[in-house]
């Protein structure tokens, strides 16, 4: 099921309206989970980054051991043309995947010599409205390390452990879930990377390869920087979240979300959080 509407769809060299069917079952992704894919916003009559989140893509079918085929750069043209058939003020999530279709040595290991489907989805997906918050809760589901998943990549395969996490929060009355890194270090919530805010100064989980470091986390760090604030990229306890003055998501989804609650810890959503978001249109708007 679709998590937008007004859903278009860029497959075998054309787009079409529609939510269109683009996997069959024999494709190697079909059967054995080989697809990757990454997420891009269009908002405010901008796209963000959107030529990161196209090289990440590549990056990430490379990972698994897929064929990447389109160019980033040709992707994000692609894109700003399937993009053309919305209204200017339109919030759309953009999403480019990859998988493979024919398999490898035994089967299971794709054959990165052979064919590789692209698709590109385009939804419609409103952006936060004003005052959306989360309240995380712990998980006993922690972030694979790199010996045991590819962890450096955006991939399908890993999301029915995110997707675990998130019902065990949700079953406990919270939204969302922090998890753990392998040795127990905060690493990131179910969806999306985190930030501490305490004296002013900002704080998030330093990437120890079993997180995707997000290209919006890297955004956000470079804006505050910039606006003179000190931003720490360092090991962190969840006992730090607990005694933080403010905490916020990081995710392209939805850019910035405030944190109002870590199980029984509660915090007002405070200046950074909403600087934060602030600077980052601001610079979406310069960047043209």
């Amino acid at each position: 099921m679709a998590v937008g509407k007004n859903i278009r769809t860029y497959f075998n060299g054309t787009w079409h309206d529609g939510d269109l069917p683009i996997m069959r079952a024999a494709d190697h992704g079909s059967w054995l989970g080989t697809t990757v894919f990454d997420g891009a916003r269009f908002a405010n009559g901008r796209t963000p980054d959107l030529d990161k989140h196209c090289a990440r893509v590549n990056a990430s079918a490379e990972a698994l051991m897929i064929r990447p085929t389109v160019k980033a750069e040709d992707m994000v043209a692609i894109v700003k043309e399937g993009l053309s058939a919305y209204a200017p003020d339109a919030a759309v999530y953009i999403r480019p995947m990859y998988w493979a279709i024919e398999g490898g040595p035994l089967g299971v290991m794709p054959n990165p010599e052979g064919e590789t489907g692209f698709a590109i989805c385009l939804e419609e997906v409103p952006m936060a409205p004003p005052g959306a918050s989360a309240r995380l809760a712990h998980t006993r589901f922690r972030r694979p390390v790199m010996d045991d998943a590819v962890v450096n990549a955006k991939a399908g395969c890993l999301y029915p452990n995110n997707a675990r996490m998130i019902a065990e929060a949700r079953a406990r009355g919270f939204d969302n879930a922090l998890a753990a890194d392998a040795l127990g270090n905060v690493a990131e919530s179910a969806t999306a990377n985190v930030f501490a805010v305490k004296d002013g100064e900002v704080f998030t989980p330093v990437p120890n390869g079993t997180f995707l470091a997000g290209i919006t986390r890297a955004r956000h760090i470079s804006n505050l920087r910039a606006d003179g604030v000190k931003v720490h990229e360092t090991v962190m306890s969840f006992q730090d979240i607990h005694d933080a003055d403010e905490v916020f998501l990081s995710g392209n989804m939805m850019k910035v979300t405030p944190v109002t609650a870590f199980e029984d810890t509660q915090y007002q959503v405070g200046p950074i959080s909403r600087r934060a978001l602030d600077l980052y249109w601001d610079w979406a708007a310069s960047a043209g």
